[in-house]
């Protein structure tokens, strides 16, 4: 019976070795856990603080998109209103070689009525001064 007590002891010793071991694994599984808990603590401030910032870079992005689609719109405006603008200066630049050429047709029209008008007043003056010889030699003969 002896033998059998000690074989009993003896497992149950080993038993108590295994336990120590299988508790000292189940302690170390349970710090390994605590630890994964915090690290996916950590891990999942870190995603929402990512999130927060992704969110706010978009939100800016977002702006920075219809600033430059503004941009762009102001843009063509102004290549409308320049070539609007380049429009109207062709038409005043034709408009003024126009008035160029019907004020240089009027200059020489001017001259011409001018010279005619100097022969007429000279050959008024002339007419006059024979018509008031010619009615002195009247008054003369009268």
């Amino acid at each position: 019976m002896e033998s059998a007590f000690d074989v009993c002891i003896e497992d149950l010793f080993n038993q108590t070795v295994k336990l120590e071991a299988m508790e000292k694994k189940a302690g170390n599984a349970d710090s390994e856990v605590s630890s994964l808990r915090g690290r996916l603590i950590l891990l999942q401030e870190n995603n929402e603080k990512q999130e927060d910032r992704l969110a706010k870079a978009i939100l800016e992005l977002a702006g920075a998109s219809l600033r430059a689609d503004q941009s762009v719109r102001k843009r063509i405006e102004l290549e409308n209103g320049v070539s609007s603008n380049e429009e109207s200066i062709d038409n005043l630049d034709k408009q003024l070689s126009e008035a160029k050429i019907t004020l240089s047709d009027s200059e020489s029209k001017f001259e011409d009525i001018s010279r005619k008008l100097a022969t007429l007043d000279a050959d008024a003056a002339r007419a006059n001064a024979l018509a008031e010889g010619t009615e002195k030699k009247i008054g003369d003969i009268e």
